[in-house]
């Protein structure tokens, strides 16, 4: 990850908007007085599935407000591209800034800016592992399971972690304080066993290590700022998308798109953008652009070329 991309991802940014958890409880105590404090449980799963309601409309006025007060920065950032769609990792990381998570309403106007389909967008969106498309909390506990560290005792840490927290991989706390990841490599090898917490690093990791920055993050004391949270999170911030279609529904890229297996795909029904790319492979492979750092020779690439041809017979 370069240097830039995790400042953009690292930046702790303005106050939270939208409904809060501690907003929720004060409702539910208000409900239960009115009720008279006797309520069963098919009233309290409607109060929660309300509450949950009210909180997804107030995130979703809020987002207008905080889309026309970042448009300026985006805008900004797409003047630095050749082609603005390569714009869309930092408008992103943007969005995830101020939400702490990249919302369905940060991908279609991220979309509409980039003029991209949403399918794309969430392409990109779900293919990295630091793009969150669910609420996570406000401290994100990454521990490294790599190599060097799982010799220096990373089983034992992450163990550990399960136990204290209560929680599994990719599972959040029912406080929304912690989200719990075991993760690949982190490139700190010298320093096993390691970890971030908000992509903060931290190294040789024990249990007294452990308990202690749990219970500063707990105290309020701890030196990393915590991420934004505009809404409660759940138990897992995962998306099973083999269930998802399975049930026969669509991801939100995909909806009101008729037949996704057309032409040139997702948002070329006919096919006009794949053939204008093909037609114009040597403008694209060979022309000069300054989104490359290194454009490959016309002799290297028909030489490729040519090798995958050859493999695949």
């Amino acid at each position: 990850m370069s240097g830039e991309t995790r400042d953009v991802m690292s930046r702790k940014l303005g106050p939270t908007c939208g409904a809060t958890e501690g907003g929720s409880e004060e409702a539910e105590q208000q409900e239960r007085s009115r009720d008279g404090g006797a309520t069963s449980g098919s009233e309290a799963s409607r109060r929660t599935a309300r509450r949950k309601h009210q909180t997804m409309v107030e995130a979703e006025q809020n987002f207008a407000a905080l889309l026309e007060r970042l448009r300026p920065e985006c805008e900004t950032l797409m003047a630095r591209y050749e082609q603005k769609r390569s714009a869309l990792l930092p408008i992103v990381h943007l969005f995830q800034g101020h939400q702490g998570f990249v919302s369905l309403e940060a991908m279609n106007a991220a979309a509409e800016m980039l003029e991209m389909s949403p399918a794309e967008v969430e392409a990109v969106v779900s293919f990295y592992t630091l793009l969150y498309r669910r609420p996570v909390g406000k401290y994100v506990l990454q521990v490294c399971r790599g190599l060097s560290c799982s010799i220096n005792g990373a089983e034992d840490i992450m163990a550990y972690f399960r136990e204290k927290l209560g929680i599994g991989h990719l599972e959040t706390t029912g406080d929304g304080l912690f989200s719990y990841e075991e993760v690949e490599c982190l490139a700190a090898c010298d320093r096993a066993t390691c970890m971030e917490v908000n992509l903060e690093f931290v190294y040789d990791l024990t249990p007294a290590k452990v308990d202690e920055l749990l219970e500063s993050i707990r105290a309020g004391t701890y030196g990393v700022a915590p991420m934004t949270q505009t809404l409660p999170p759940g138990r897992t911030w995962e998306i099973a998308q083999n269930d998802q279609i399975a049930s026969g529904r669509k991801s939100p890229g995909a909806v009101r798109v008729e037949d996704p297996d057309n032409a040139g795909g997702v948002g070329d029904a006919s096919g006009t953008i794949m053939l204008d790319h093909l037609i114009n492979r040597d403008v694209y492979m060979f022309g000069r652009t300054n989104e490359r750092a290194v454009v490959d020779s016309r002799a290297v690439v028909e030489t490729m070329g040519e090798r995958a041809d050859h493999a695949g017979h």
